[in-house]
């Protein structure tokens, strides 16, 4: 037979963001354990597991009417003992997530206003954004985390600069969202980042149960369609000619033509790992590091013009040393400093792509795409593309190199036809 009690659900992952109390929850036993949070929290102190009751005397119980919240709780346990009993022998068909089925249509059969209002009226957007912008920051994602406070931000001054209740976020408001932002001449891709952005603060309230939406906004809502920004591609001959431009040794131009090679024979790596590799990361033959974006490993076998680059910048240097005088520990800390220098960066590669007869865009992103598209007329595969890349999926460099195509395909025609 099943059974089923109340308890303070007091693991780790339960505490509520928003007042720093656990849920009061029911535990279910049938074969496995199931826990279902009920929308009432008290502090353990506030608990008493032996009665199964938030007791009244508790300091920090003084925000809720404990005679109405343990009443109600009472009626759940009850309510869920009594199917138990209905059920039967039949009950041993059923698994313990079909059973929380089956208890919560029970619960919804009964449930009163006050109960759903409760349920409704929880966390804000700003409270639940802050704590996953922390999280962010704690795991040195400090981009990341500028995204999401940019997006609430936004879509708080929509508000009249008042928070948001996750209930309050309706497919009305998105669409007002979108619309306000067009009518400002916002880009398209501009308005798609700030969505993406609280959708994932909603989904990720959802998915640690801090929330519950009787109706979920972006299951009705589609958000635009970001517009493929044109990717920024140089040739192999265009590479040739970076590496025949020559500076002064040491100069800030000649260090980033240094980078900008290092980065292309690395297979277009992100300028964010290159300032973090350390010497240790090289071993024999060769680069170890991980992805900022992912925390995917990689690892990259040293070229013949690598080797040469990498002579000079490791000598005299022990093993915890920055690689390159560009260097960034990864810290949220320090996040100011990374954005400067890649500011830096970009500016002397203008410089660069204009002595080597340039004329494409040059940035840090341009030799991660050149390596691609490269890649791509060469006939490598985009299974090997992506993997070289980094990304975690074939769908996303299929994506990435989707606006190479045309131009394949009208190289590939002229070959045909001429």
């Amino acid at each position: 037979m099943a059974k089923v009690r109340l308890i303070l659900d007091t693991r780790k992952s339960a505490k509520s963001a928003a007042n720093g109390l656990y849920p009061v929850a029911l535990r279910l036993f049938h074969r496995k354990t199931r826990i279902i949070r009920l929308p009432y929290f008290s502090s353990p102190a506030g608990w008493d597991d032996k009665y199964m009751r938030m007791k009244k005397s508790a300091f920090k119980n003084n925000h809720i009417d404990c005679d109405k919240a343990n009443e109600k709780i009472y009626d759940k346990l009850h309510a869920a003992h009594k199917l138990i009993v209905e059920l039967g022998d039949s009950i041993n068909s059923v698994d313990a997530d079909t059973l929380v089925v089956y208890i919560r249509k029970e619960w919804d059969k009964k449930v009163d206003t006050k109960i759903r209002d409760d349920v409704d009226n929880g966390i804000t957007l700003s409270q639940w954004g802050k704590v996953i912008i922390d999280r962010k920051l704690r795991s040195n994602k400090p981009g990341t985390a500028s995204w999401y406070a940019g997006a609430i931000r936004s879509i708080t001054k929509l508000n009249g600069g008042k928070d948001l209740r996750l209930n309050e976020i309706t497919v009305t408001l998105l669409t007002n969202f979108q619309i306000e932002h067009k009518a400002k001449s916002s880009s398209k891709n501009g308005i798609s980042s700030y969505l993406r952005a609280v959708r994932a603060i909603y989904y990720s309230a959802i998915k640690e149960d801090q929330f519950y939406p009787k109706k979920n906004p972006f299951q009705h809502f589609k958000i635009p369609t970001s517009r493929r920004t044109k990717k920024k591609a140089i040739s192999k001959m265009e590479f040739i000619k970076i590496r025949d431009v020559n500076y002064k040794e040491g100069s800030p131009v000649w260090h980033a033509k240094n980078y900008a090679l290092v980065m292309f024979n690395c297979r277009g790596m992100n300028f964010i790992d290159l300032v973090k590799l350390q010497v240790k990361d090289i071993t024999k033959d060769r680069i170890f590091y991980g992805r900022s974006k992912t925390g995917d490993q990689l690892s990259v076998r040293i070229t013949e013009e690598l080797r040469e680059i990498l002579n000079f910048y490791t000598e005299g240097k022990s093993m915890d040393d920055y690689l390159f005088p560009a260097n960034y520990d990864g810290s949220t800390k320090h996040y100011e400093k990374y954005k400067s220098l890649r500011r830096r960066m970009n500016g002397h590669l203008k410089t660069i792509a204009k002595d080597a007869g340039i004329e494409e865009h040059f940035t840090t992103y341009t030799i991660r795409h050149s390596w691609a598209t490269i890649a791509k007329f060469m006939g490598i595969s985009t299974e090997v593309i992506s993997e070289g890349l980094g990304h975690n999926s074939l769908k996303t460099t299929q994506i990435y190199l989707k606006s190479f195509t045309n131009q394949i395909l009208d190289e590939a025609n002229e070959m045909v036809v001429t």
